[in-house]
């Protein structure tokens, strides 16, 4: 199972990102870090800087027939340089129409709602992104992790870090890794 990880060059929360790649690799998959510039993303803890990642595939050379499963980690800013990047947002689009499963946690979901994929289907997001995804035809709702399958393909998605374990277990069932 090979996993993408679409991450902007700086902002993506550190532990959204680490915690659910150890969990894939763990399980015999295969993570690769995709972003919309290449060198190395700058991870962040809440508003401090944390550690920086190589970035293995630049969205736009790269599409989603190459994966099994799209994970967004969040943090406020990544997620709000993805959804401003036509190559970015193409590239969630992709996995939706291809059917392969996407995995959301925090304010990740601002991509989906500018991927237009959110419409129709149930998700959990941080709190302040529920006008966002009501606004774009989704429903909000307050859970530690939620599975979509009302759509093409299946939506994981969790509010928070403390929900990472719910939502990493979620995430390796559906990607098809236990």
């Amino acid at each position: 199972m090979k996993a993408a990880f679409l991450v902007a060059p700086e902002g993506v929360e550190q532990v959204e990102l680490t915690v659910p790649w150890k969990a894939v690799a763990d399980a015999g998959g295969t993570p690769r870090l995709v972003s919309t510039h290449p060198g190395r993303v700058q991870a962040f803890h809440h508003l401090d800087k944390a550690g920086t990642f190589p970035v293995d595939e630049v969205v736009g050379r790269t599409s989603a027939a190459d994966y099994d499963g799209l994970v967004l980690p969040g943090g406020v800013a990544n997620p709000d340089a993805l959804r401003t990047d036509p190559d970015a947002v193409s590239f969630v689009a992709d996995f939706f129409a291809a059917g392969r499963p996407v995995a959301a946690i925090c304010h990740a979901p601002w991509v989906l709602v500018e991927a237009d994929v959110v419409r129709g289907r149930t998700l959990t997001s941080w709190p302040s992104l529920r006008t966002d995804i009501r606004n774009a035809g989704g429903t909000w709702v307050d859970e530690e992790v939620h599975l979509c399958t009302a759509g093409p393909s299946t939506l994981i998605t969790s509010r928070r870090p403390d929900d990472l374990q719910a939502f990493c277990a979620t995430l390796l069932k559906e990607f098809g890794t236990l």
